[in-house]
């Protein structure tokens, strides 16, 4: 996301389970009217994008292929092996 000077001094982030969840959750978002900062884009580590808040805080939706989730979705730490 460009560095503008305008907005929060922080990301808050929000792991999905694969590009594709990350995909539809853009999708939703769009359908909604919400400001996106940086449309979603695949990356070696998996992929991410970037929407803004009401109150301007950017979030970062992404998957990371390399992250062990629970069934709940919360973030275990990185897979081993």
């Amino acid at each position: 996301v460009k560095n503008d000077g305008v907005g929060s001094r922080f990301t808050l982030a929000q792991c999905l389970r694969s590009t594709e969840d990350v995909d539809a959750f853009f999708t939703h978002l769009r359908k909604k009217n919400v400001t996106i900062t940086k449309e979603p884009v695949k990356v070696f580590w998996g992929g991410c994008g970037y929407f803004a808040d009401p109150d301007g805080h950017l979030w970062e939706i992404a998957h990371n292929p390399f992250l062990e989730m629970d069934e709940a979705g919360n973030v275990l730490g990185m897979k081993m092996g």
